[in-house]
C-alpha cells in the first residue's frame, strides 16, 4: 500500500513507493539526468551535464531489483523520486536513487533511502550498502545521519582490450544444460567463498538479456572463477566503449592475472577498446596486480554501508560486487 508523503514543495501529498515497471524508464531516466546534473553543479561544476542512461540497462536494473524498484509520484503522477534496491542473496545496495530537484529539502530524500533499507531488511540481508561521490560532503554527511558510515573506496580502474593465448569459456555459447549446471555451479563457488551471497539473477539476466557475457574459469561443472560483465553501451545513443565487471569472483586471489586476461580478450572479441573494474579497496594486492599490469585509474566512489549492516571481505578468494548499474 501506498503511503502518502508530503513535501513542504508539494502543493498535494506525494504517493510511493510504488513499484517502478519498464513503462516508467522515459521517466526514470529524465529525473536521474536532472538531479544528478544539478548534483554536479552543486559541486562547482557547472558545465556537467548527465546524459539519460541507456533503456536496456534501465530494464536490467528494474528486472534485478524486482519490487524493490521503489518510486514516489506527484499529483500528476509524475516520478519525483526513486530509489532501485537489490538484493543478491544476504548482500544488499541501493543505487541509483535521487529526488526531483524541484522536490528536494523537504525530507523527501531520508524517506526514499529508510524505505529502501526497510524493504533491504525484508529480504533479509546482512550487508546495506550504497555508493557516492567521495568529494560530495553533503552526500555523505546526510547519508551519515541516517546511519551510514564510510569503508573503502571503489576505485574504477581500466585494461586495454587484448587477445589471450586462449579463448575465454563463455556462458552465451554452452547449451541449456550447460548453462544451467555453470550458473548452478557459479552460485555454489559464490556461496563458497562468500557464504550467503548469490549472483545467479545477474547472470540470467545479463544472458537472457544480451547485455554481455559471463566468463567461467575451470570446468564448468566446476568452476574456481568467474566474471559477469556487460558490453551493452551505459549512455543512451553511445557506442561501445567498455566491457564493464559487474561481478567478480574467485576461490583464489592469486587467479586473478589470467581471469583479467580473459576479460581483456573478451573485450577484444565484443569490440569494445577496455575493460573496466570497479575494485574495492579490500583487496589492496589486487590493486596492485591491475597498475602493474598496466591499468589507469578512472574514477573513484565512497563505500558507504548502514552501521552494524557493514560487507566483510572474504579471508580466502575475492568477491568484487559493483553497486552501481
Amino acid at each position: 500500500m501506498s503511503t502518502p508523503t508530503r513535501s513542504w514543495r508539494s502543493l498535494r501529498p506525494l504517493a510511493g513507493p510504488v513499484v517502478a515497471t519498464l513503462d516508467d524508464i522515459p521517466q526514470l531516466n529524465e529525473v536521474f539526468a536532472e538531479a544528478f546534473t544539478d548534483r554536479y553543479r552543486k559541486d562547482g561544476m557547472a558545465g556537467v551535464r548527465v546524459p539519460p542512461l541507456s533503456p536496456a540497462i534501465w530494464r536490467y536494473a528494474i528486472e534485478d531489483a524486482g519490487d524493490g524498484a521503489l518510486c514516489w509520484r506527484d499529483e500528476r503522477g509524475r516520478i519525483a523520486a526513486f530509489n532501485i534496491a537489490h538484493h543478491s542473496g544476504t548482500e544488499g545496495w541501493m543505487g541509483p536513487l535521487c529526488v526531483r530537484p524541484d522536490q528536494q529539502g523537504g525530507g523527501l530524500g531520508k524517506i526514499i533511502v529508510q524505505s529502501g533499507m526497510q524493504w533491504l531488511r525484508r529480504q533479509r540481508v546482512t550487508v546495506i550498502g550504497l555508493e557516492t561521490m567521495p568529494r560530495t560532503m553533503d552526500n555523505i554527511g546526510f547519508y551519515s545521519n541516517l546511519g551510514f558510515v564510510p569503508g573503502h573506496l571503489t576505485v574504477t580502474l581500466t585494461l586495454e582490450a587484448a587477445p589471450a593465448e586462449r579463448a575465454p569459456v563463455l556462458l552465451s555459447r554452452c547449451s541449456p544444460a550447460e548453462k544451467d549446471a555453470a550458473i548452478a555451479a557459479c552460485r555454489a563457488l559464490t556461496m563458497r567463498v562468500m557464504p550467503g551471497y548469490d549472483f545467479t539473477r545477474e547472470l540470467e539476466l545479463t544472458d537472457r538479456l544480451a547485455l554481455g557475457d559471463t566468463i567461467v574459469m575451470g570446468p564448468l561443472d566446476a568452476p574456481t572463477g568467474f566474471a559477469t560483465c556487460h558490453t551493452a553501451p551505459l549512455v543512451d545513443g553511445r557506442t561501445r566503449d567498455e566491457l564493464r565487471v559487474l561481478k567478480l569472483v574467485l576461490a583464489q586471489r592469486r587467479d586473478l592475472p589470467p581471469l583479467l586476461g580473459s576479460l581483456a580478450d573478451l573485450a577484444r572479441r565484443s569490440g569494445t577498446r577496455r575493460v573496466a573494474i570497479r575494485l574495492q579497496g579490500d583487496y589492496p594486492e589486487a590493486y596492485r596486480t591491475l597498475i602493474a599490469l598496466g591499468a589507469r585509474v578512472r574514477w573513484t566512489d565512497l563505500r558507504m554501508s548502514a552501521s552494524g549492516w557493514t560487507e566483510v571481505a572474504p579471508r580466502d578468494g575475492m568477491v568484487l560486487s559493483n553497486w552501481e548499474i
